[in-house]
């Protein structure tokens, strides 16, 4: 992997005449690094932002290190100007795979300063993808707005390349919403923790086939299904039972359909929203409308919760083609956001 990334020694110092200081950043940054991403979400996607605690375990989750793989670009008034965190993902599956996360206020967007951030993101994703020692592919990945067209440019200016798209749907919930049919032998069930390890283990299954996707671990799992905008009302599980030992049966997941809720979003769109982040079908049992089924289960109690739209996101270019079936049960598409790769 080295020969492969050449890395630097050292790390490219940022320079900018409109940043007074540049550093790593500490927990005692939140709230400004909390404020910048919200004027970057306006900017980007004014109808969903990103919540402090997916901010927080940015900068301290076990596998970064805020001292070497986090940035802030202060002002003169110590103000947050822009923020970097290069974040190897953790259980390196098919390759190692490292994302360039972060952005720059939109009010100094153009001005160099995200070209400087990313590309000292950009030698210390090379220092980490060769710091592995292993014996497979390396990715940096950056995932960008597809208007955000500064940041794409910074990125297509260091080699990385527009591999994908994802398109977010959404569907009002005021629509008829189509009946609840699992197919023969299959029951559609709330998440719950009990069902929590089968359910990340259907996951890993399903996603196994999707582009840029590597299996999640128990702790990342645990953390997302536990965290606060989670709403295991909302999400469903498709199960089945199996003999077990003994004469015994045990419980397979199957299908899913998990969904969150952040209320923060609610102001900006206008009304109370259900975003769907994970839907898959295990392999084995795909093409028999279970996904179907499970979306349904999770419009039907969105709707009975008193909420108006469900938004997903979904890759173009997915190998079960979810984007059909979405636009079959009324989502329409929006807005794409890229996924900029450099492989090695």
């Amino acid at each position: 992997m080295s020969q492969r990334v050449g890395a630097p020694t050292e790390l490219p110092a940022p320079r900018h005449p409109e940043v007074s200081l540049w550093r790593p950043a500490t927990l005692d940054d939140l709230d400004g690094v909390a404020a910048l991403q919200r004027e970057i979400d306006n900017a980007d996607h004014p109808d969903w932002f990103t919540t402090r605690e997916e901010i927080a375990a940015n900068l301290q989750a076990d596998h970064i290190d805020a001292a070497r793989d986090t940035l802030v670009a202060l002002g003169p008034d110590d103000a947050v100007l822009a923020y970097g965190v290069v974040a190897e993902a953790p259980g390196a599956g098919e390759r190692v795979q490292v994302y360039l996360l972060g952005g720059v206020h939109p009010l100094w967007r153009d001005h160099g300063i995200g070209r400087e951030l990313m590309g000292w993101q950009y030698a210390r994703a090379r220092q980490r993808l060769s710091a592995s020692g292993a014996r497979l592919p390396g990715w940096i990945t950056a995932f960008r707005e597809e208007a955000n067209r500064t940041a794409i440019s910074a990125a297509l200016r260091l080699g990385l390349q527009v591999t994908r798209y994802f398109t977010t749907m959404r569907r009002d919930l005021d629509a008829a919403i189509p009946a609840l049919v699992p197919p023969q032998g299959v029951r559609i069930v709330p998440f719950s923790a009990a069902l929590s390890a089968a359910a990340l283990e259907a996951r890993n299954d399903s996603f196994r086939d999707h582009w840029g996707n590597q299996p999640k671990s128990a702790a990342w799992w645990d953390r997302w299904t536990q965290g606060e905008v989670f709403r295991a009302d909302l999400s469903w599980l498709a199960v089945i039972d199996e003999p077990g030992v003994g004469g015994a049966t045990s419980t397979r997941v199957v299908g899913f359909s998990l969904a969150s809720v952040n209320e923060d979003d609610w102001q900006a769109q206008g009304l109370r929203s259900v975003y769907i982040d994970r839907i898959g079908t295990v392999r084995s049992h795909r093409g028999r409308g279970i996904a179907t089924a499970c979306i349904a289960a999770t419009l039907q109690s969105a709707q009975r919760a008193g909420l108006a739209r469900a938004i997903l996101d979904v890759d173009a270019d997915s190998p079960t083609r979810a984007h059909t079936l979405y636009e079959s049960l009324g989502f329409r598409a929006g807005e794409r956001e890229l996924a900029l790769v450099a492989v090695f």
